[in-house]
């Protein structure tokens, strides 16, 4: 088990490795950054860099860890790649049923193609599904989450790169942040600000994960610097319950 110092979540867990932008959230990429300093080193996991490779060794790691966690999927990809065939996805979902003691978050910019795999899978009330709305020309992904069966359906507008007008109907958490790292670009306060009161007007928990390389008044201090308080409170509001 990788345990994760992402704060919404307690393990990632990779069977799939690397990816290609899609959208520009992808621009800073945390996991491209990491991955692509290790390519060419012989014998690495990442010796391939950020190339897309399935890993299937790593299929039944779940099963083995007896601690119920909360579990990032694919932390280092996009299990809906177009790349990543349909019958190894439905392999990853049938792990995550079986392994039911834990909670698997699964996460995805490529709602087109989850909303055309979604009947064919199984959704166990252990599986939470969400996707990434970054600014406002991406709120459609929304509208595809809002068909698939999954128990826990949320959204992760981080890196937070614009004003977003929500419709929450049907969604159960939201986490939102700015980005860090290399090149991270600021968020502005509104933005975020917004994002929390659309959450609280429509009673969906909102997740404040980070101002990120730059502090409340636009100056980059560091992530660290920076934290994760907006107007005066830590924001880890997480879902309750899954719906029936």
């Amino acid at each position: 088990m990788q345990r994760s110092d992402i704060e919404w979540t307690e393990a990632t867990w990779n069977p799939v490795t690397g990816c290609v932008e899609v959208s520009p959230g992808c621009a800073h990429c945390y996991a491209k950054t990491f991955a692509e300093r290790f390519r060419g080193v012989p014998g690495h996991p990442y010796e391939r860099g950020f190339d897309l490779q399935l890993r299937p060794e790593r299929l039944e790691q779940p099963l083995r860890w007896k601690q119920p966690k909360s579990i990032f999927v694919n932390s280092m990809s996009d299990l809906f790649h177009k790349d990543v065939p349909e019958d190894y996805i439905r392999e990853v979902f049938e792990v995550m049923r079986v392994a039911d003691h834990h909670r698997f978050q699964v996460l995805t910019k490529r709602s087109e193609r989850l909303i055309e795999l979604a009947p064919s899978l199984p959704w166990p009330r252990n599986v939470w599904m969400g996707v990434s709305v970054e600014n406002q020309r991406f709120v459609h992904r929304i509208d595809h989450l809002r068909a698939v069966p999954a128990a826990i359906r949320f959204l992760s507008c981080e890196p937070l790169l614009g004003a977003l007008d929500l419709d929450l109907q049907g969604i159960d958490w939201v986490i939102a942040g700015g980005e860090s790292g290399p090149g991270a670009r600021a968020m502005n306060p509104d933005w975020i600000c917004g994002v929390r009161d659309q959450c609280q007007r429509s009673e969906v928990p909102f997740f404040f994960k980070q101002w990120g390389a730059h502090n409340a008044e636009g100056r980059r201090v560091g992530k660290k610097r920076a934290g994760r308080v907006l107007e005066g409170h830590t924001w880890n509001r997480m879902p309750e319950v899954a719906r029936v």
